[in-house]
């Protein structure tokens, strides 16, 4: 069986590689963080490849996939070489394992083609796919005030938001339709739609930022690199003109470390 020191480092790799923009904002924790971060970060990459078909897609495959969940949280890894570094970041950091499951139903609910009708609902389907994971990596960095509960909740409702509006031609590739009926016929130019979204993410970036100083002081400056990350990507398809169906709207790597650069400083 797989040891828990070879199952970080298989997550780390995995992090490593696939994480384009949350790994940026892990070099800036402590290194046990930082392994709890990869190993949380490797469930969630499993669950969306198996929405995505990267992995065999299915309701079969998915609920194979929440029963070797419930017998890790266990002790009982099975060959799946994630789950020892997994079970070990849950239970060091008391993550509660609501949120590992609401991830699996948010993702479930991409196995079929699907059109949001209310904001409601996509605000519902933002919970579970992102939110979760903010409230999954508060208790990775540490709080004690429980506004951090909300607030995390509203951060990933706007980093969603902003994946949505990047992503939009890919998803409707994939009959996917997030941005909710009731704003496309409110909002009938393409335009005015993106803008309209674009805002309401805005307001949640702006409403979550207070979360950064209620986090452990040792987490905020990977909490500010990260909320950076995302918020100037949504800046960035502002400044594009909602462009995404041309091409697909990206910080470079040299963006990204620059805004890690300064997190670095603002720490010290």
């Amino acid at each position: 069986m797989i040891s828990v020191a070879e199952s970080y480092a298989h997550c780390r790799n995995i992090a490593r590689t696939q994480a384009r923009n949350f790994y940026y904002s892990f070099v800036l924790l402590e290194n046990q963080q930082r392994d709890a971060m990869c190993a949380v970060y490797a469930f969630n990459r499993h669950c969306d490849d198996l929405s995505d078909g990267a992995v065999a897609a299915s309701r079969s495959a998915m609920e194979q996939w929440r029963q070797a969940l419930d017998r890790a949280l266990k002790g009982d890894y099975g060959p799946e070489p994630l789950w020892p570094a997994f079970h070990d970041a849950a239970q060091r950091y008391k993550i509660p394992h609501k949120y590992f499951h609401a991830m699996i139903d948010g993702v479930s609910s991409d196995l079929e083609s699907r059109e949001i009708q209310t904001f409601d609902e996509l605000y519902h389907y933002c919970y579970q796919v992102a939110s979760v994971v903010g409230l999954t990596v508060i208790h990775i960095f540490g709080f004690e005030n429980p506004k951090a509960i909300e607030l995390a909740e509203k951060c990933g409702v706007a980093f969603q938001l902003t994946n949505i509006l990047r992503d939009v031609k890919e998803d409707q590739e994939r009959g996917r339709v997030y941005l909710p009926r009731e704003d496309r016929e409110r909002f009938p130019e393409f335009r005015d739609l993106m803008q309209f979204e674009a805002e309401r993410a805005s307001r949640y970036y702006q409403e979550s930022r207070p979360l950064i100083e209620m986090v452990s002081p040792k987490s905020r400056a990977s909490l500010w690199a990260l909320i950076e990350i995302y918020r100037r990507l949504l800046e960035r398809i502002k400044a594009s003109n909602y462009d995404v169906l041309a091409r697909r709207i990206r910080l470079s790597t040299p963006e990204k470390l620059a805004i890690v650069l300064q997190a670095w400083l603002i720490k010290h």
